[in-house]
């Protein structure tokens, strides 16, 4: 298999092995329904060098359980239901085109995950390069059905699914034009659960998808890991501050931390390199100083087989 049958558009970049790791910084609804949040983490995700950007759209009343509707929770805005807490932290169709405005402005990707068909439909009013599909929707088969329909790049997160429910939503999608996610759907997610390696087995099992990783751990350490192991596409929460109220906050990259990482997978895959073992001119200096032996084959900076010293 060609490493063209791994390659993905998103927007005006390409995606897949021997490309840039395509890195998205997910808002989610850390925002907490408030666009000056909002616009704080997309400049906090420019400023460290992202590719993108994510939020998540629901239709509350689709999305949300009819018996729990009525439920009532304390918040930072006080004591209301759930489903008028679900719609307090909804971003609406202005908020969305600020959202456009100001991603365009400072020359960033975004998208979303849509958590039902009608969410499907609304993100499509606006030109976003690729829809995600958050790892509890993976068994919804006719939210596949409409992401497939777009015709636009669907990336999608693995998480608490089995490999029969992934290959399943893979048929449903079609595996031509969507980008796998390796995924532990735990806030935050345990080392011992996080099971990189699983990278490497969706690679074989989809020899013609792109391979990423959708980290909910704490720490950087190991999203750079799944990068090392080959993942093409990064996601990672993102937030203003992990003591901020919501459920996602803890397990979201400060900041800071976001910019280390960012830089960190920048020097990897550049680290990684193309996998041909070559002597590089800046080591023929120390070869002359340090080896007493030069043996049968000849020393040089050129590649492939090298012809004895006295052929």
């Amino acid at each position: 298999m060609t490493t063209s049958n791994r390659l993905r558009q998103l927007g005006d970049r390409v995606v897949g092995p021997g490309r840039p790791v395509y890195v998205t910084g997910e808002i989610g609804i850390n925002h907490n329904g408030d666009l000056d949040n909002a616009f704080a983490l997309i400049d906090a995700a420019v400023e460290a060098g992202c590719d993108a950007v994510k939020f998540q759209k629901r239709t509350p009343e689709i999305c949300t359980p009819r018996d729990q509707w009525d439920i009532e929770r304390d918040t930072p805005w006080g004591r209301m239901t759930y489903i008028d807490y679900r719609h307090r932290v909804e971003f609406d169709a202005d908020d969305y085109a600020a959202i456009d405005a100001y991603c365009k402005k400072h020359g960033i990707h975004w998208f979303a995950s849509p958590w039902d068909t009608e969410a499907v439909d609304f993100l499509e009013k606006f030109d976003v390069p690729a829809h995600k599909v958050a790892s509890a929707s993976l068994t919804d088969d006719d939210l596949l059905r409409a992401l497939r329909a777009t015709g636009k790049t669907v990336i999608l997160s693995t998480g608490m699914s089995t490999p029969r429910q992934i290959r399943h939503a893979v048929e449903v999608l079609g595996s031509q034009n969507i980008l796998l996610c390796h995924a532990t759907s735990t806030y935050p997610a345990k080392a011992d659960e996080l099971n990189l390696r699983v990278i490497n087995t969706l690679q074989a099992e989809y020899p013609n998808v792109p391979i990423g990783y959708s980290g909910h751990e704490t720490g950087l350490q190991t999203t750079l890991a799944a990068v090392a192991l080959g993942a093409v596409f990064v996601e990672r929460h993102i937030t203003l501050d992990r003591a901020m109220w919501g459920s996602d906050q803890a397990a979201s990259v400060e900041p800071q931390g976001l910019t280390r990482m960012v830089r960190d997978i920048r020097t990897i895959e550049e680290s990684l390199g193309d996998g041909v073992k070559k002597v590089y001119d800046s080591e023929l200096a120390p070869m002359k100083k340090l080896r007493r032996v030069k043996g049968v084959v000849a020393e040089g900076a050129e590649t492939g087989e090298r012809e004895p010293a006295n052929a």
